[in-house]
């Protein structure tokens, strides 16, 4: 259990002009697409797309974030390197985003709450810079389990080289074709996938539980995002592999996670179990220390 409040966010004061051109250069980048083609480049770029989107989903989220099964280290490290390779953080500050985005969805803390608007849930707030989830020496409070472990350390440190390393591997491999369309393209693609899920699954859809806080289930989130739209029933479940609790909620990560099961790669597969999790009533008054649990494999 960590005993930690983050201090809710006052006016933006600091902007990440390091993420800021980051995203901008992602950007920009994917419009060599419009004048650089060839297919070897467009089938790599749909591959590595699906690896490196799973990579969030299965990796990032499911097992590191919230431990919903167990794999070997060596898988564990393999499907870190594929969320790594989207580009979107190392694996200690994205979970340590994600943990604290639970524990206060909606509130003041919450580092993306679509309350400040959808375009600030969406992808503003990367922009901005808050202590307790940019300093190193105080985001990993948020994942003790992840800080102790060397390779998940390198693997932070590491992550935007070795996403400079892989770049320059395509570009040598296809040219400015592979390069525009397996890095930039395809980034464009799952960061916006991602970010759907902070933004219109808080909006728009239904709500299956009752969480106290404003997480949605969209279908069309759903599919862009392999089963991550899904989102009011991680807000009621956490620890649940499986996001899609009906049978028209189609979950291709939890598919993936039953895959290597079946395969005996993944084990203590978790599903729904207990009463749904409910965020306490939410006053617009000074926000008392709630307790961030660190997820675990015990039951």
């Amino acid at each position: 259990m960590i005993a930690h409040a983050i201090a809710a966010p006052t006016t933006p004061t600091r902007i990440k002009w390091d993420i800021l051109a980051g995203i901008t250069i992602v950007h920009l980048g994917a419009l060599l697409a419009l004048f650089h083609f060839s297919w070897s480049a467009f089938w790599v770029c749909i591959a590595m797309q699906f690896v490196t989107g799973l990579g969030v989903t299965v990796c990032y989220h499911r097992l590191l974030t919230h431990r919903s099964f167990q794999v070997p280290k060596w898988l564990e490290y393999l499907l870190t390197l594929c969320g790594v390779l989207a580009l979107q953080g190392g694996p200690l500050k994205w979970v340590s985003t994600h943990r604290v985005h639970h524990a206060f969805a909606d509130r003041p803390n919450d580092p993306h709450s679509p309350n400040k608007g959808f375009w600030w849930a969406h992808m503003l707030w990367l922009f901005t810079w808050v202590d307790q989830l940019d300093m190193p020496e105080k985001f990993t409070k948020f994942v003790p389990d992840l800080a102790r472990d060397p390779i998940q350390r390198f693997l932070e440190k590491a992550s935007t080289m070795l996403n400079i390393a892989f770049g320059v591997l395509l570009f040598a491999l296809g040219g400015w074709a592979m390069l525009a369309w397996a890095f930039f393209a395809r980034l464009v693609f799952v960061y916006h996938g991602t970010w759907l899920v902070n933004s219109a699954s808080h909006l728009w859809g239904y709500q299956s539980y009752d969480t106290n806080e404003g997480s949605r289930n969209n279908w069309w989130v759903a599919l862009v995002s392999y089963g991550e739209g899904w989102h009011n029933n991680p807000h009621a479940y956490p620890h649940s592999a499986a996001h899609g609790l009906r049978w028209w909620e189609v979950d291709i990560t939890y598919l993936l996670i039953r895959f290597f099961g079946l395969c005996g790669l993944a084990t203590r597969i978790r599903l729904p179990q207990g009463n749904p999790a409910k965020l306490p009533s939410f006053k617009p008054v000074v926000m008392p220390k709630i307790k961030l649990p660190v997820p675990s494999l015990s039951v």
